[in-house]
């Protein structure tokens, strides 16, 4: 038994983005804290591997956007983001192939965005501003929205929530968003692909997230100086310095419960008492492995089974020898069949013609790869395990496939020059990652699993949740923010146990599962 009293401790289940800002500012308030990570270094899929022969590679995410949450975050730390990592801001962001015909080199500079945008179509380049002026609108309506907790169905109608609820045109997708401004459909692309960071489709993506093109040209796309691992390293050093013991190479077998509630868990054989759990993981994975079904009522197996999620990526991470032309920093190629390829996607079936991303770093950054040689990034947009693909027979094609893609960047003699490879597919995000069904983005972001329909940060008594599976959502900026979220209900639950009013909101919520 581990409960007597509760314990000081809170416990944090993985060392990502999310489990290191909670971790920060829990620490900030004199808790201590334990994370629990079980790969040999922090960051999670936010980290950067060393590979033979001197290439470095950004597992997942590979840019930064809106670095103003996490520079808050290290601000109430008494530290400053840019004394740790040096964030480079990119021009142009990007580099957008059409292979229909034409390009965009994307960029913050209203005037040269509009000139680039009028190559393709220029009476589409005089709606660039009111787009932009639009969706500012539209962030500073939405954002006391991202910034509040929804533990019930009464925050659906929270006076924040009335508030943004004009601008958001729920029942609308990006694309269909898109057309009250752009007639092209490449120039829509160009405002719309990003809704892949979801690793969702702009035809049904809601129109909310529009706001996520706003944000790189209103406040940049940066590149972390040593790669986005260098970010999670920074955290993790500041939490050190405030006293948060991370423990690396010890993965957590589950959270223990008393009548009830959450006491501790079980890493690596041992027990540990804690008052508090917060779960940095793979939400799908993470609820099977280390919650009791009977401890999570609203998201039982069966709905597990049954939730939309993300789309998965194939991934190469190629150390080529040799030049690479004049390939940008991030380039995007978005094929002929754009949106033949998102049904495909989504229906389980693998795209012959692929749109790909390809991240050349080194543009920016020599130091991720020795001096005459690249470390190149390759991401190829796949279906989830659910389609039931075989990847260890439909790897080596598809990886012929990818190279030959970028062949249709000039990239002609690539394979000839590889000196280091790794390829992740679906199966690997699922065995070497623990995402669950490969699905790289985590739970769709639908109408039906947003906002207080989405895991909540607050899951049961003492348990709480961070990272792109609850509240508000997936990529870097908003995992912070969703840290900020997940810690000032922690701290508040707290203070009422403390004053003697022990009552959290209850594991079951009072809306039924029918209902979802």
């Amino acid at each position: 038994m581990l409960k007597s009293s509760p314990s000081p401790h809170v416990a944090i289940v993985g060392a990502g983005p999310g489990g290191l800002a909670s971790a920060m500012l829990l620490a900030r308030e004199g808790i201590p804290v334990t994370i629990f990570e079980r790969e040999p270094a922090v960051g999670g899929r936010t980290r950067t591997i060393h590979a033979p022969g001197g290439y470095k590679f950004d597992i997942g995410p590979t840019f930064f956007l809106y670095p103003r949450v996490l520079k808050d975050i290290f601000e109430v730390c008494g530290e400053r983001l840019e004394d740790h990592v040096e964030l480079k801001r990119l021009d142009p962001q990007y580099h957008l192939v059409f292979e229909g015909g034409g390009d965009i080199r994307a960029t913050y500079d209203l005037e040269r965005l509009e000139q680039e945008i009028a190559r393709l179509a220029p009476a589409d380049a005089r709606n660039v501003r009111r787009f932009l002026d639009d969706n500012r609108e539209k962030l500073e309506a939405f954002r006391p929205v991202l910034e509040q907790a929804f533990s019930s169905p009464a925050d659906l109608f929270s006076p924040a929530m009335l508030a943004a609820l004009p601008k958001l045109r729920p029942f609308s997708s990006v694309d269909s968003d898109l057309k009250r401004y752009f007639a092209d459909p490449r120039v829509r692309l160009a405002f719309s692909f990003q809704t892949k960071y979801l690793g969702m489709s702009p035809f049904q993506c809601p129109s909310l997230f529009t706001i996520l093109s706003f944000l790189e040209y209103e406040h940049g796309v940066f590149h972390p100086m040593g790669g986005c691992g260098a970010v999670s390293e920074a955290m993790a050093n500041v939490a050190r310095k405030m006293g948060v013991d991370i423990r690396l190479n010890t993965p957590v077998d589950r959270i223990l419960y008393e009548n009830g509630e959450a006491v501790g868990l079980e890493a690596a054989g041992e027990r540990f008492a804690a008052g508090s759990v917060v779960v940095n993981g793979d939400f799908g994975h993470a609820m099977r492995r280390l919650v009791p079904e009977e401890m999570r009522p609203r998201w039982k197996n069966r709905k597990l089974d049954r939730a939309k999620i993300s789309c998965s990526t194939f991934m190469l991470y190629l150390g080529i020898e040799g030049d690479l032309g004049d390939l940008a920093h991030h380039t995007i190629l978005l094929s002929k069949e754009y949106e033949r390829n998102i049904h495909e996607i989504t229906n389980g079936i693998l795209p012959e013609e692929p749109s790909i991303y390809i991240h050349h770093a080194g543009v920016t950054d020599p130091s991720l790869a020795p001096k005459g040689h690249a470390s190149l990034y390759v991401l190829v947009p796949v279906p989830n395990l659910r389609c039931g693909i075989d990847w260890a027979q439909e790897a080596p094609r598809y990886r012929r496939i990818a190279l030959e893609r970028l062949k249709v960047l000039g990239l002609t003699d690539i394979e000839s020059r590889i000196r280091y490879e790794r390829v992740v597919t679906p199966r690997g995000w699922e065995d070497e990652f623990a995402v669950f069904e490969g699905a790289t983005f985590n739970l769709a972001h639908n109408l039906t699993q947003m906002l207080y329909f989405r895991p909540n940060n607050r899951f049961g008594r003492n348990v709480y949740l961070v990272g792109g599976g609850t509240h508000p959502g997936s990529g870097l900026p908003v995992i912070y923010e969703g840290a900020r979220i997940t810690t000032r209900l922690l701290l508040e639950d707290r203070e009422r146990r403390k004053i003697g009013n022990d009552a959290p909101e209850p594991a079951v919520a009072p809306l039924s599962e029918a209902a979802l």
